[in-house]
C-alpha cells in the first residue's frame, strides 16, 4: 500500500523560483515568513506522514456512523484533531490578536496540499475553519470576532458554512430558510443538505454560518443575510449553554470521501427556532458568504491538486515494481518492471506535467493573495486582486477537471489492479470526483470566469494577464535553448489562440449568450491549460538558467526542464482543439428540442 510523501523539493521550487516568496516576506506583517517557510513545510509533511496518512484507509472504508443525531467520525480522528489543533496549524494565516501565526496566505499552499493528500476525509474539517474566521473578521461585529474567532482559531470549535437546501444546489437566489426576528437575535428555520462536517464529535461546538432570509426581504440573492448559529449557545462569559434548536437529519452516503460527514441540518425542529446573530447588514448576506466561497473554492482547488499527486506518487511507485512484459526495444526476453514501456511513462509524465502545472498555478495565486491583502501600494493591492478574481474559477474550475483525468490516468497505470480496491489508488479516483461539483461546479465557474471576469469588465485583466503571458512566451522563444525556444513557441500559439477565443467571445455575447455560455467550460479549459503552460514556461527559463551554470542539482533542473517540454507538446497542444471546439462548436450545442433527446426511446409509428 502506498504511503504519502509530501513533494518538498518542488514546492519550495513552486514558492521560491515562481510565486516569489522572497518578496512576499517584504511585505507589512510577512517579515518572519523565510525564517519559518522550511520548518512549516517539514513539519507540515511530518505530520501529514505520520499522523495523517495512516488512518486514510481505515477511514475510508470505515467512514462515519449516525445515530440519534449524533456523527461518529472514523477511528484515530477525534485525536488526529486535537494534535492538529494543538500544533497551531488553523490558525497559520490568522492575525496574532484572534490567536493565529499572522504568517502569509501563501504557505497555505503547501500546508493544504499535503493535509488533503495525506487524507482529504480528515481535512475538510478543519479547512472550513478558515472561511468562517475570515468572513466573521471582515462582516462581523467586534463582539461577535471577541466570542467566536479565537475559539475557532485553536480548533477548540468548528465551523461550517450552510448555503444549500433541496430545492436550491448552486441557485441560491431559491434559499427559503428563514429567520425571524427576536430582539438582538433571531430564530432561524428550515433545512440545509450538504454540510460538510455539520455533526462530528471532534470538538464541543460547531459554528454555523448559515444563509436566510428576513420577513419583508427582496426576492432573489439581494434578500439573503447572513447568520451565526452555534451548535451549542455560547454564554456571555464564553462558556457553553444550552444545545441550540439545530439537528442533524442525517448523513450521505457518498463516491468517496467517507471519512468526511456531509449532513443534513434541521433548524427549528423543536418548534422554537434555532438561535442565531446578524452578521453585518441585513440582505447581504450572500456577498458576505462570497468571501467564504472564494477562500473555499481556492482551497478545492488545491484540494484537487493534493489528491493528483498522491495518485501520481502511487502509480510511479506500482510502476517501478510491477514486471510485465520484455522491453520492446531490446532482445532480452526477460520481463521488466512497466516503467520502462513508453505509454506507461507517456501516462506517467502527463500526469507529472499536469501536477507541476497546477502546482505553480496555485502557488502563483496564493502570492497574489497576499499582495492584494498586504501591499501598502493601493495599485498593487488592485492589481493583484483582480488578478485572484480571474484566477479562482481557473484554479478551482480547471485544477479540479484536470486532477480527475490525472486521478484516472494513474489508475489505469495500474491496469485491472487499479480498478479493484486493494490497491487503494481507486480511492483517490473516488475522493477527487467531488472536487469539480462542491462549492461551485464547473460550469458555475466557467460562468463567472466569462460573465464576470471577462465581459464585465472588457477583458481587461484577462488582457493584462495576457501580456505577461506573452513576454515570457517571447523570452523563450529566443533562448539559446532548443527545449526552452520550442516551448516559447507552442506557448505563444497558444496565446493567440486564447486571444482569438477571448476575442469571439466578446463580440457575440450581446447578440448571442445561449452560444456565447455553450462552450464556457472548454474556455475556462482553455484558460487552465494556457496559464500552466505559462508557469511551465517559467520554470523552463528557469531549469535552463540553473543548468547552464552549473548548479549542483542539475538532475532535478534537467527534469523540470524535460516536464516543461511534455507540457508543451502533449498538454498546450489541445488549446488549439480548444479553441476550434468553442468558434465552431458553440452554435451546436443548443440545436436539438428537448424532446429529440428522447426521439430514438419512444415508439416507431411505422406508416
Amino acid at each position: 500500500m502506498s504511503t504519502y510523501r509530501a513533494p518538498l523539493r518542488d514546492m519550495q521550487f513552486a514558492l521560491r523560483e515562481l510565486a516569489g516568496i522572497e518578496e512576499i516576506a517584504k511585505l507589512p506583517g510577512c517579515e518572519d515568513t523565510l525564517d519559518v517557510l522550511d520548518s512549516i513545510l517539514e513539519e507540515a509533511a511530518a505530520f501529514a506522514a505520520g499522523v495523517l496518512d495512516p488512518l486514510n484507509r481505515v477511514a475510508d472504508k470505515e467512514g462515519c456512523t449516525f445515530a440519534d443525531g449524533n456523527v461518529v467520525t472514523p477511528p484515530g480522528f477525534r485525536d488526529a484533531y486535537k494534535k492538529f489543533a494543538e500544533a497551531g496549524w488553523i490558525g497559520l494565516p490568522v492575525p496574532a490578536e484572534y490567536g493565529g501565526q499572522g504568517l502569509p496566505q501563501i504557505l497555505l499552499g503547501p500546508t493544504l496540499e499535503m493535509w488533503n493528500a495525506a487524507n482529504i476525509g480528515f481535512a475538510n474539517g478543519p479547512l472550513l475553519n478558515q472561511g468562517a474566521i475570515e468572513a466573521i473578521e471582515l462582516k462581523g461585529s467586534q463582539e461577535q470576532k471577541q466570542r467566536f474567532i479565537p475559539n475557532l482559531v485553536s480548533g477548540k470549535w468548528t465551523g461550517t458554512m450552510c448555503l444549500t437546501e433541496p430545492q436550491a444546489g448552486s441557485d441560491l437566489a431559491q434559499v427559503r430558510m428563514r429567520a425571524t426576528p427576536d430582539g438582538d437575535r433571531y430564530r432561524l428555520t428550515g433545512q440545509k443538505i450538504f454540510i460538510t462536517f455539520g455533526e462530528h464529535d471532534m470538538a464541543p461546538n460547531i459554528i454555523h454560518l448559515v444563509l436566510a432570509r428576513l420577513p419583508g426581504a427582496p426576492e432573489g440573492t439581494k434578500g439573503i443575510s447572513m447568520f451565526i448559529v452555534p451548535k451549542v449557545l455560547v454564554n456571555a462569559d464564553g462558556s457553553l449553554g444550552e444545545r441550540n434548536d439545530v439537528k442533524c437529519a442525517g448523513i450521505e452516503h457518498k463516491l468517496g470521501i467517507n471519512a468526511n460527514p456531509t449532513c443534513t441540518l434541521n433548524y427549528g425542529e423543536a418548534g422554537t427556532g434555532a438561535i442565531g446573530y446578524l452578521v453585518g447588514e441585513e440582505n447581504r448576506g450572500l456577498e458576505y458568504m462570497f468571501v467564504m466561497m472564494n477562500a473555499a473554492r481556492f482551497s478545492v482547488g488545491v484540494q484537487a491538486l493534493a489528491i493528483a499527486d498522491r495518485a501520481y506518487q502511487h502509480a510511479v511507485e506500482y510502476a517501478k515494481e510491477r514486471i510485465q512484459f520484455r522491453d520492446v526495444a531490446s532482445r532480452d526476453p526477460k520481463p521488466v518492471a512497466i516503467i520502462q514501456h513508453p505509454d506507461v511513462r507517456r501516462m506517467l509524465m502527463w500526469c507529472k506535467a499536469n501536477v507541476e502545472a497546477m502546482r505553480a498555478l496555485a502557488y502563483v495565486t496564493a502570492a497574489s493573495l497576499d499582495y492584494a491583502h498586504k501591499s501598502p501600494d493601493e495599485t498593487v493591492r488592485k492589481e493583484h486582486q483582480a488578478f485572484v478574481d480571474l484566477m479562482i474559477p481557473i484554479v478551482k474550475g480547471w485544477l479540479t477537471e484536470r486532477s480527475i483525468d490525472v486521478a484516472s490516468t494513474a489508475l489505469q497505470v495500474f491496469g485491472g489492479m487499479g480498478y479493484i480496491e486493494e490497491t487503494g489508488i481507486a480511492q483517490q479516483y473516488r475522493d477527487v470526483r467531488i472536487t469539480t461539483i462542491y462549492e461551485g461546479t464547473t460550469g458555475i465557474q466557467a460562468l463567472d470566469l466569462i460573465g464576470r471576469k471577462l465581459i464585465r469588465d472588457m477583458g481587461a485583466t484577462a488582457t493584462a494577464t495576457g501580456k505577461k503571458m506573452e513576454q515570457v512566451a517571447k523570452a523563450c522563444a529566443s533562448s539559446e535553448n532548443g527545449d526552452v525556444a520550442a516551448i516559447g513557441k507552442a506557448l505563444g500559439e497558444s496565446l493567440a489562440a486564447l486571444g482569438d477565443v477571448s476575442q469571439w467571445i466578446g463580440m457575440n455575447a450581446m447578440a448571442d449568450l445561449h452560444k456565447t455560455f455553450a462552450c464556457s467550460v472548454p474556455y475556462l479549459k482553455l484558460w487552465g491549460v494556457v496559464a500552466g503552460g505559462w508557469q511551465m514556461a517559467r520554470a523552463a527559463q528557469i531549469a535552463a538558467e540553473k543548468i547552464a551554470a552549473g548548479d549542483p542539482e542539475k538532475e532535478f533542473y534537467q527534469a523540470k526542464l524535460a516536464t516543461a517540454k511534455f507540457y508543451a507538446t502533449h498538454v498546450l497542444s489541445q488549446s488549439l482543439w480548444f479553441a476550434r471546439q468553442i468558434k465552431e462548436g458553440s452554435a451546436d450545442v443548443m440545436t436539438l428540442s428537448e424532446g429529440q433527446f428522447d426521439l430514438d426511446r419512444k415508439t416507431a409509428v411505422i406508416a
